[in-house]
């Protein structure tokens, strides 16, 4: 985002530390009452506007997350939110800007409410052709290969690949489109200041040097086990297709896979050998 901030920009950065992100909740009440009308809301500790069509059920629910999201916001500085991710070279994106990619408006209420982002791509621009490429963390030798080389060919095509920067098929989906010389896109799980995990630091220093990180939380957000899940949703409505190149029966690989399906995304998988577990989620998704 160039030049000062919109109200609405700075309401939304707000709501990415105050709101568990993709909450259909939040996302149905930004979609009502615009960002900036719920975040004065929040901080002031006033009552939020109704939502069209909520229950005696769901009002139980949404006063619980009301009380946690007041909670946070008295301690959230816009200013201070701003300023610390541009001074680790980040920028903050929302929708309607140049650089917001359409195909998360296809998330509906589940739409970030904003990204925070590091790197020298466009990344409106770097998902226009793109891939999705996820699997197995504890990947096998052959996954690895696999998923570097599908990669890199994409990328000497000019596609660029989307991952989620984890160990294992992540990684080498990551380094195989470096290799080809093609940007590549790493949404996180946790704040852009994070390095998680560890070992991947060198890793998101190339990959903001020559691509794009991606984030829904703002610095200093330390990942969590749904947080990985929820993020899965993004890495799937990037892109117009994603592949599944190693996972087993219950992996974070198959989590993504039905979010492209869920958004009629093209969904490709890997065959590997009959005897290894790591495939099984894959000969399942092409049995299906």
């Amino acid at each position: 985002m160039s030049g000062a901030p919109t109200d609405d920009a700075r309401a939304r950065a707000c709501l990415t530390a105050a709101a568990d992100a993709g909450d259909p909740l939040m996302g149905a009440l930004i979609g009502e009452h615009g960002a900036a009308e719920i975040w004065a809301a929040l901080r002031a500790g006033t009552k939020l506007p109704d939502v069209e069509g909520t229950d005696t059920q769901q009002r139980s629910t949404r006063t619980a997350r009301q009380e946690r999201w007041r909670a946070r916001a008295q301690g959230i500085d816009p200013d201070a939110l701003l300023s610390a991710s541009a001074e680790m070279g980040g920028r903050l994106v929302v929708p309607g800007d140049p650089e917001w990619p359409g195909r998360l408006d296809r998330l509906g209420q589940r739409r970030p409410y904003a990204l925070w982002l590091r790197g020298v791509q466009d990344l409106r621009n770097a998902c226009l052709r793109s891939v999705a490429m996820v699997g197995s963390r504890a990947a096998t030798g052959y996954g690895l290969h696999v998923a570097a080389d599908l990669a890199c060919g994409l990328a000497e095509r000019s596609w660029s690949v989307v991952s989620g920067g984890a160990y294992g098929i992540d990684g080498a989906a990551h380094r195989g489109a470096l290799a080809g010389g093609a940007p590549t896109v790493a949404v996180l799980a946790c704040g852009l200041d994070i390095d998680y995990p560890r070992g991947h630091e060198a890793l998101f220093v190339d990959i903001a040097a020559r691509g794009t990180l991606v984030s829904e939380h703002p610095r200093g957000t330390v990942p969590t086990r749904h947080g990985f899940l929820v993020r899965n949703r993004i890495i799937a409505a990037l892109t117009p297709g994603t592949v599944v190149v190693e996972a087993g029966l219950r992996s974070g690989a198959l989590n993504t896979a039905r979010h492209a399906q869920d958004l009629c995304s093209v969904l490709m998988a890997v065959p590997g050998p009959v005897t290894s577990a790591l495939s099984a989620g894959c000969h399942r998704l092409l049995r299906e």
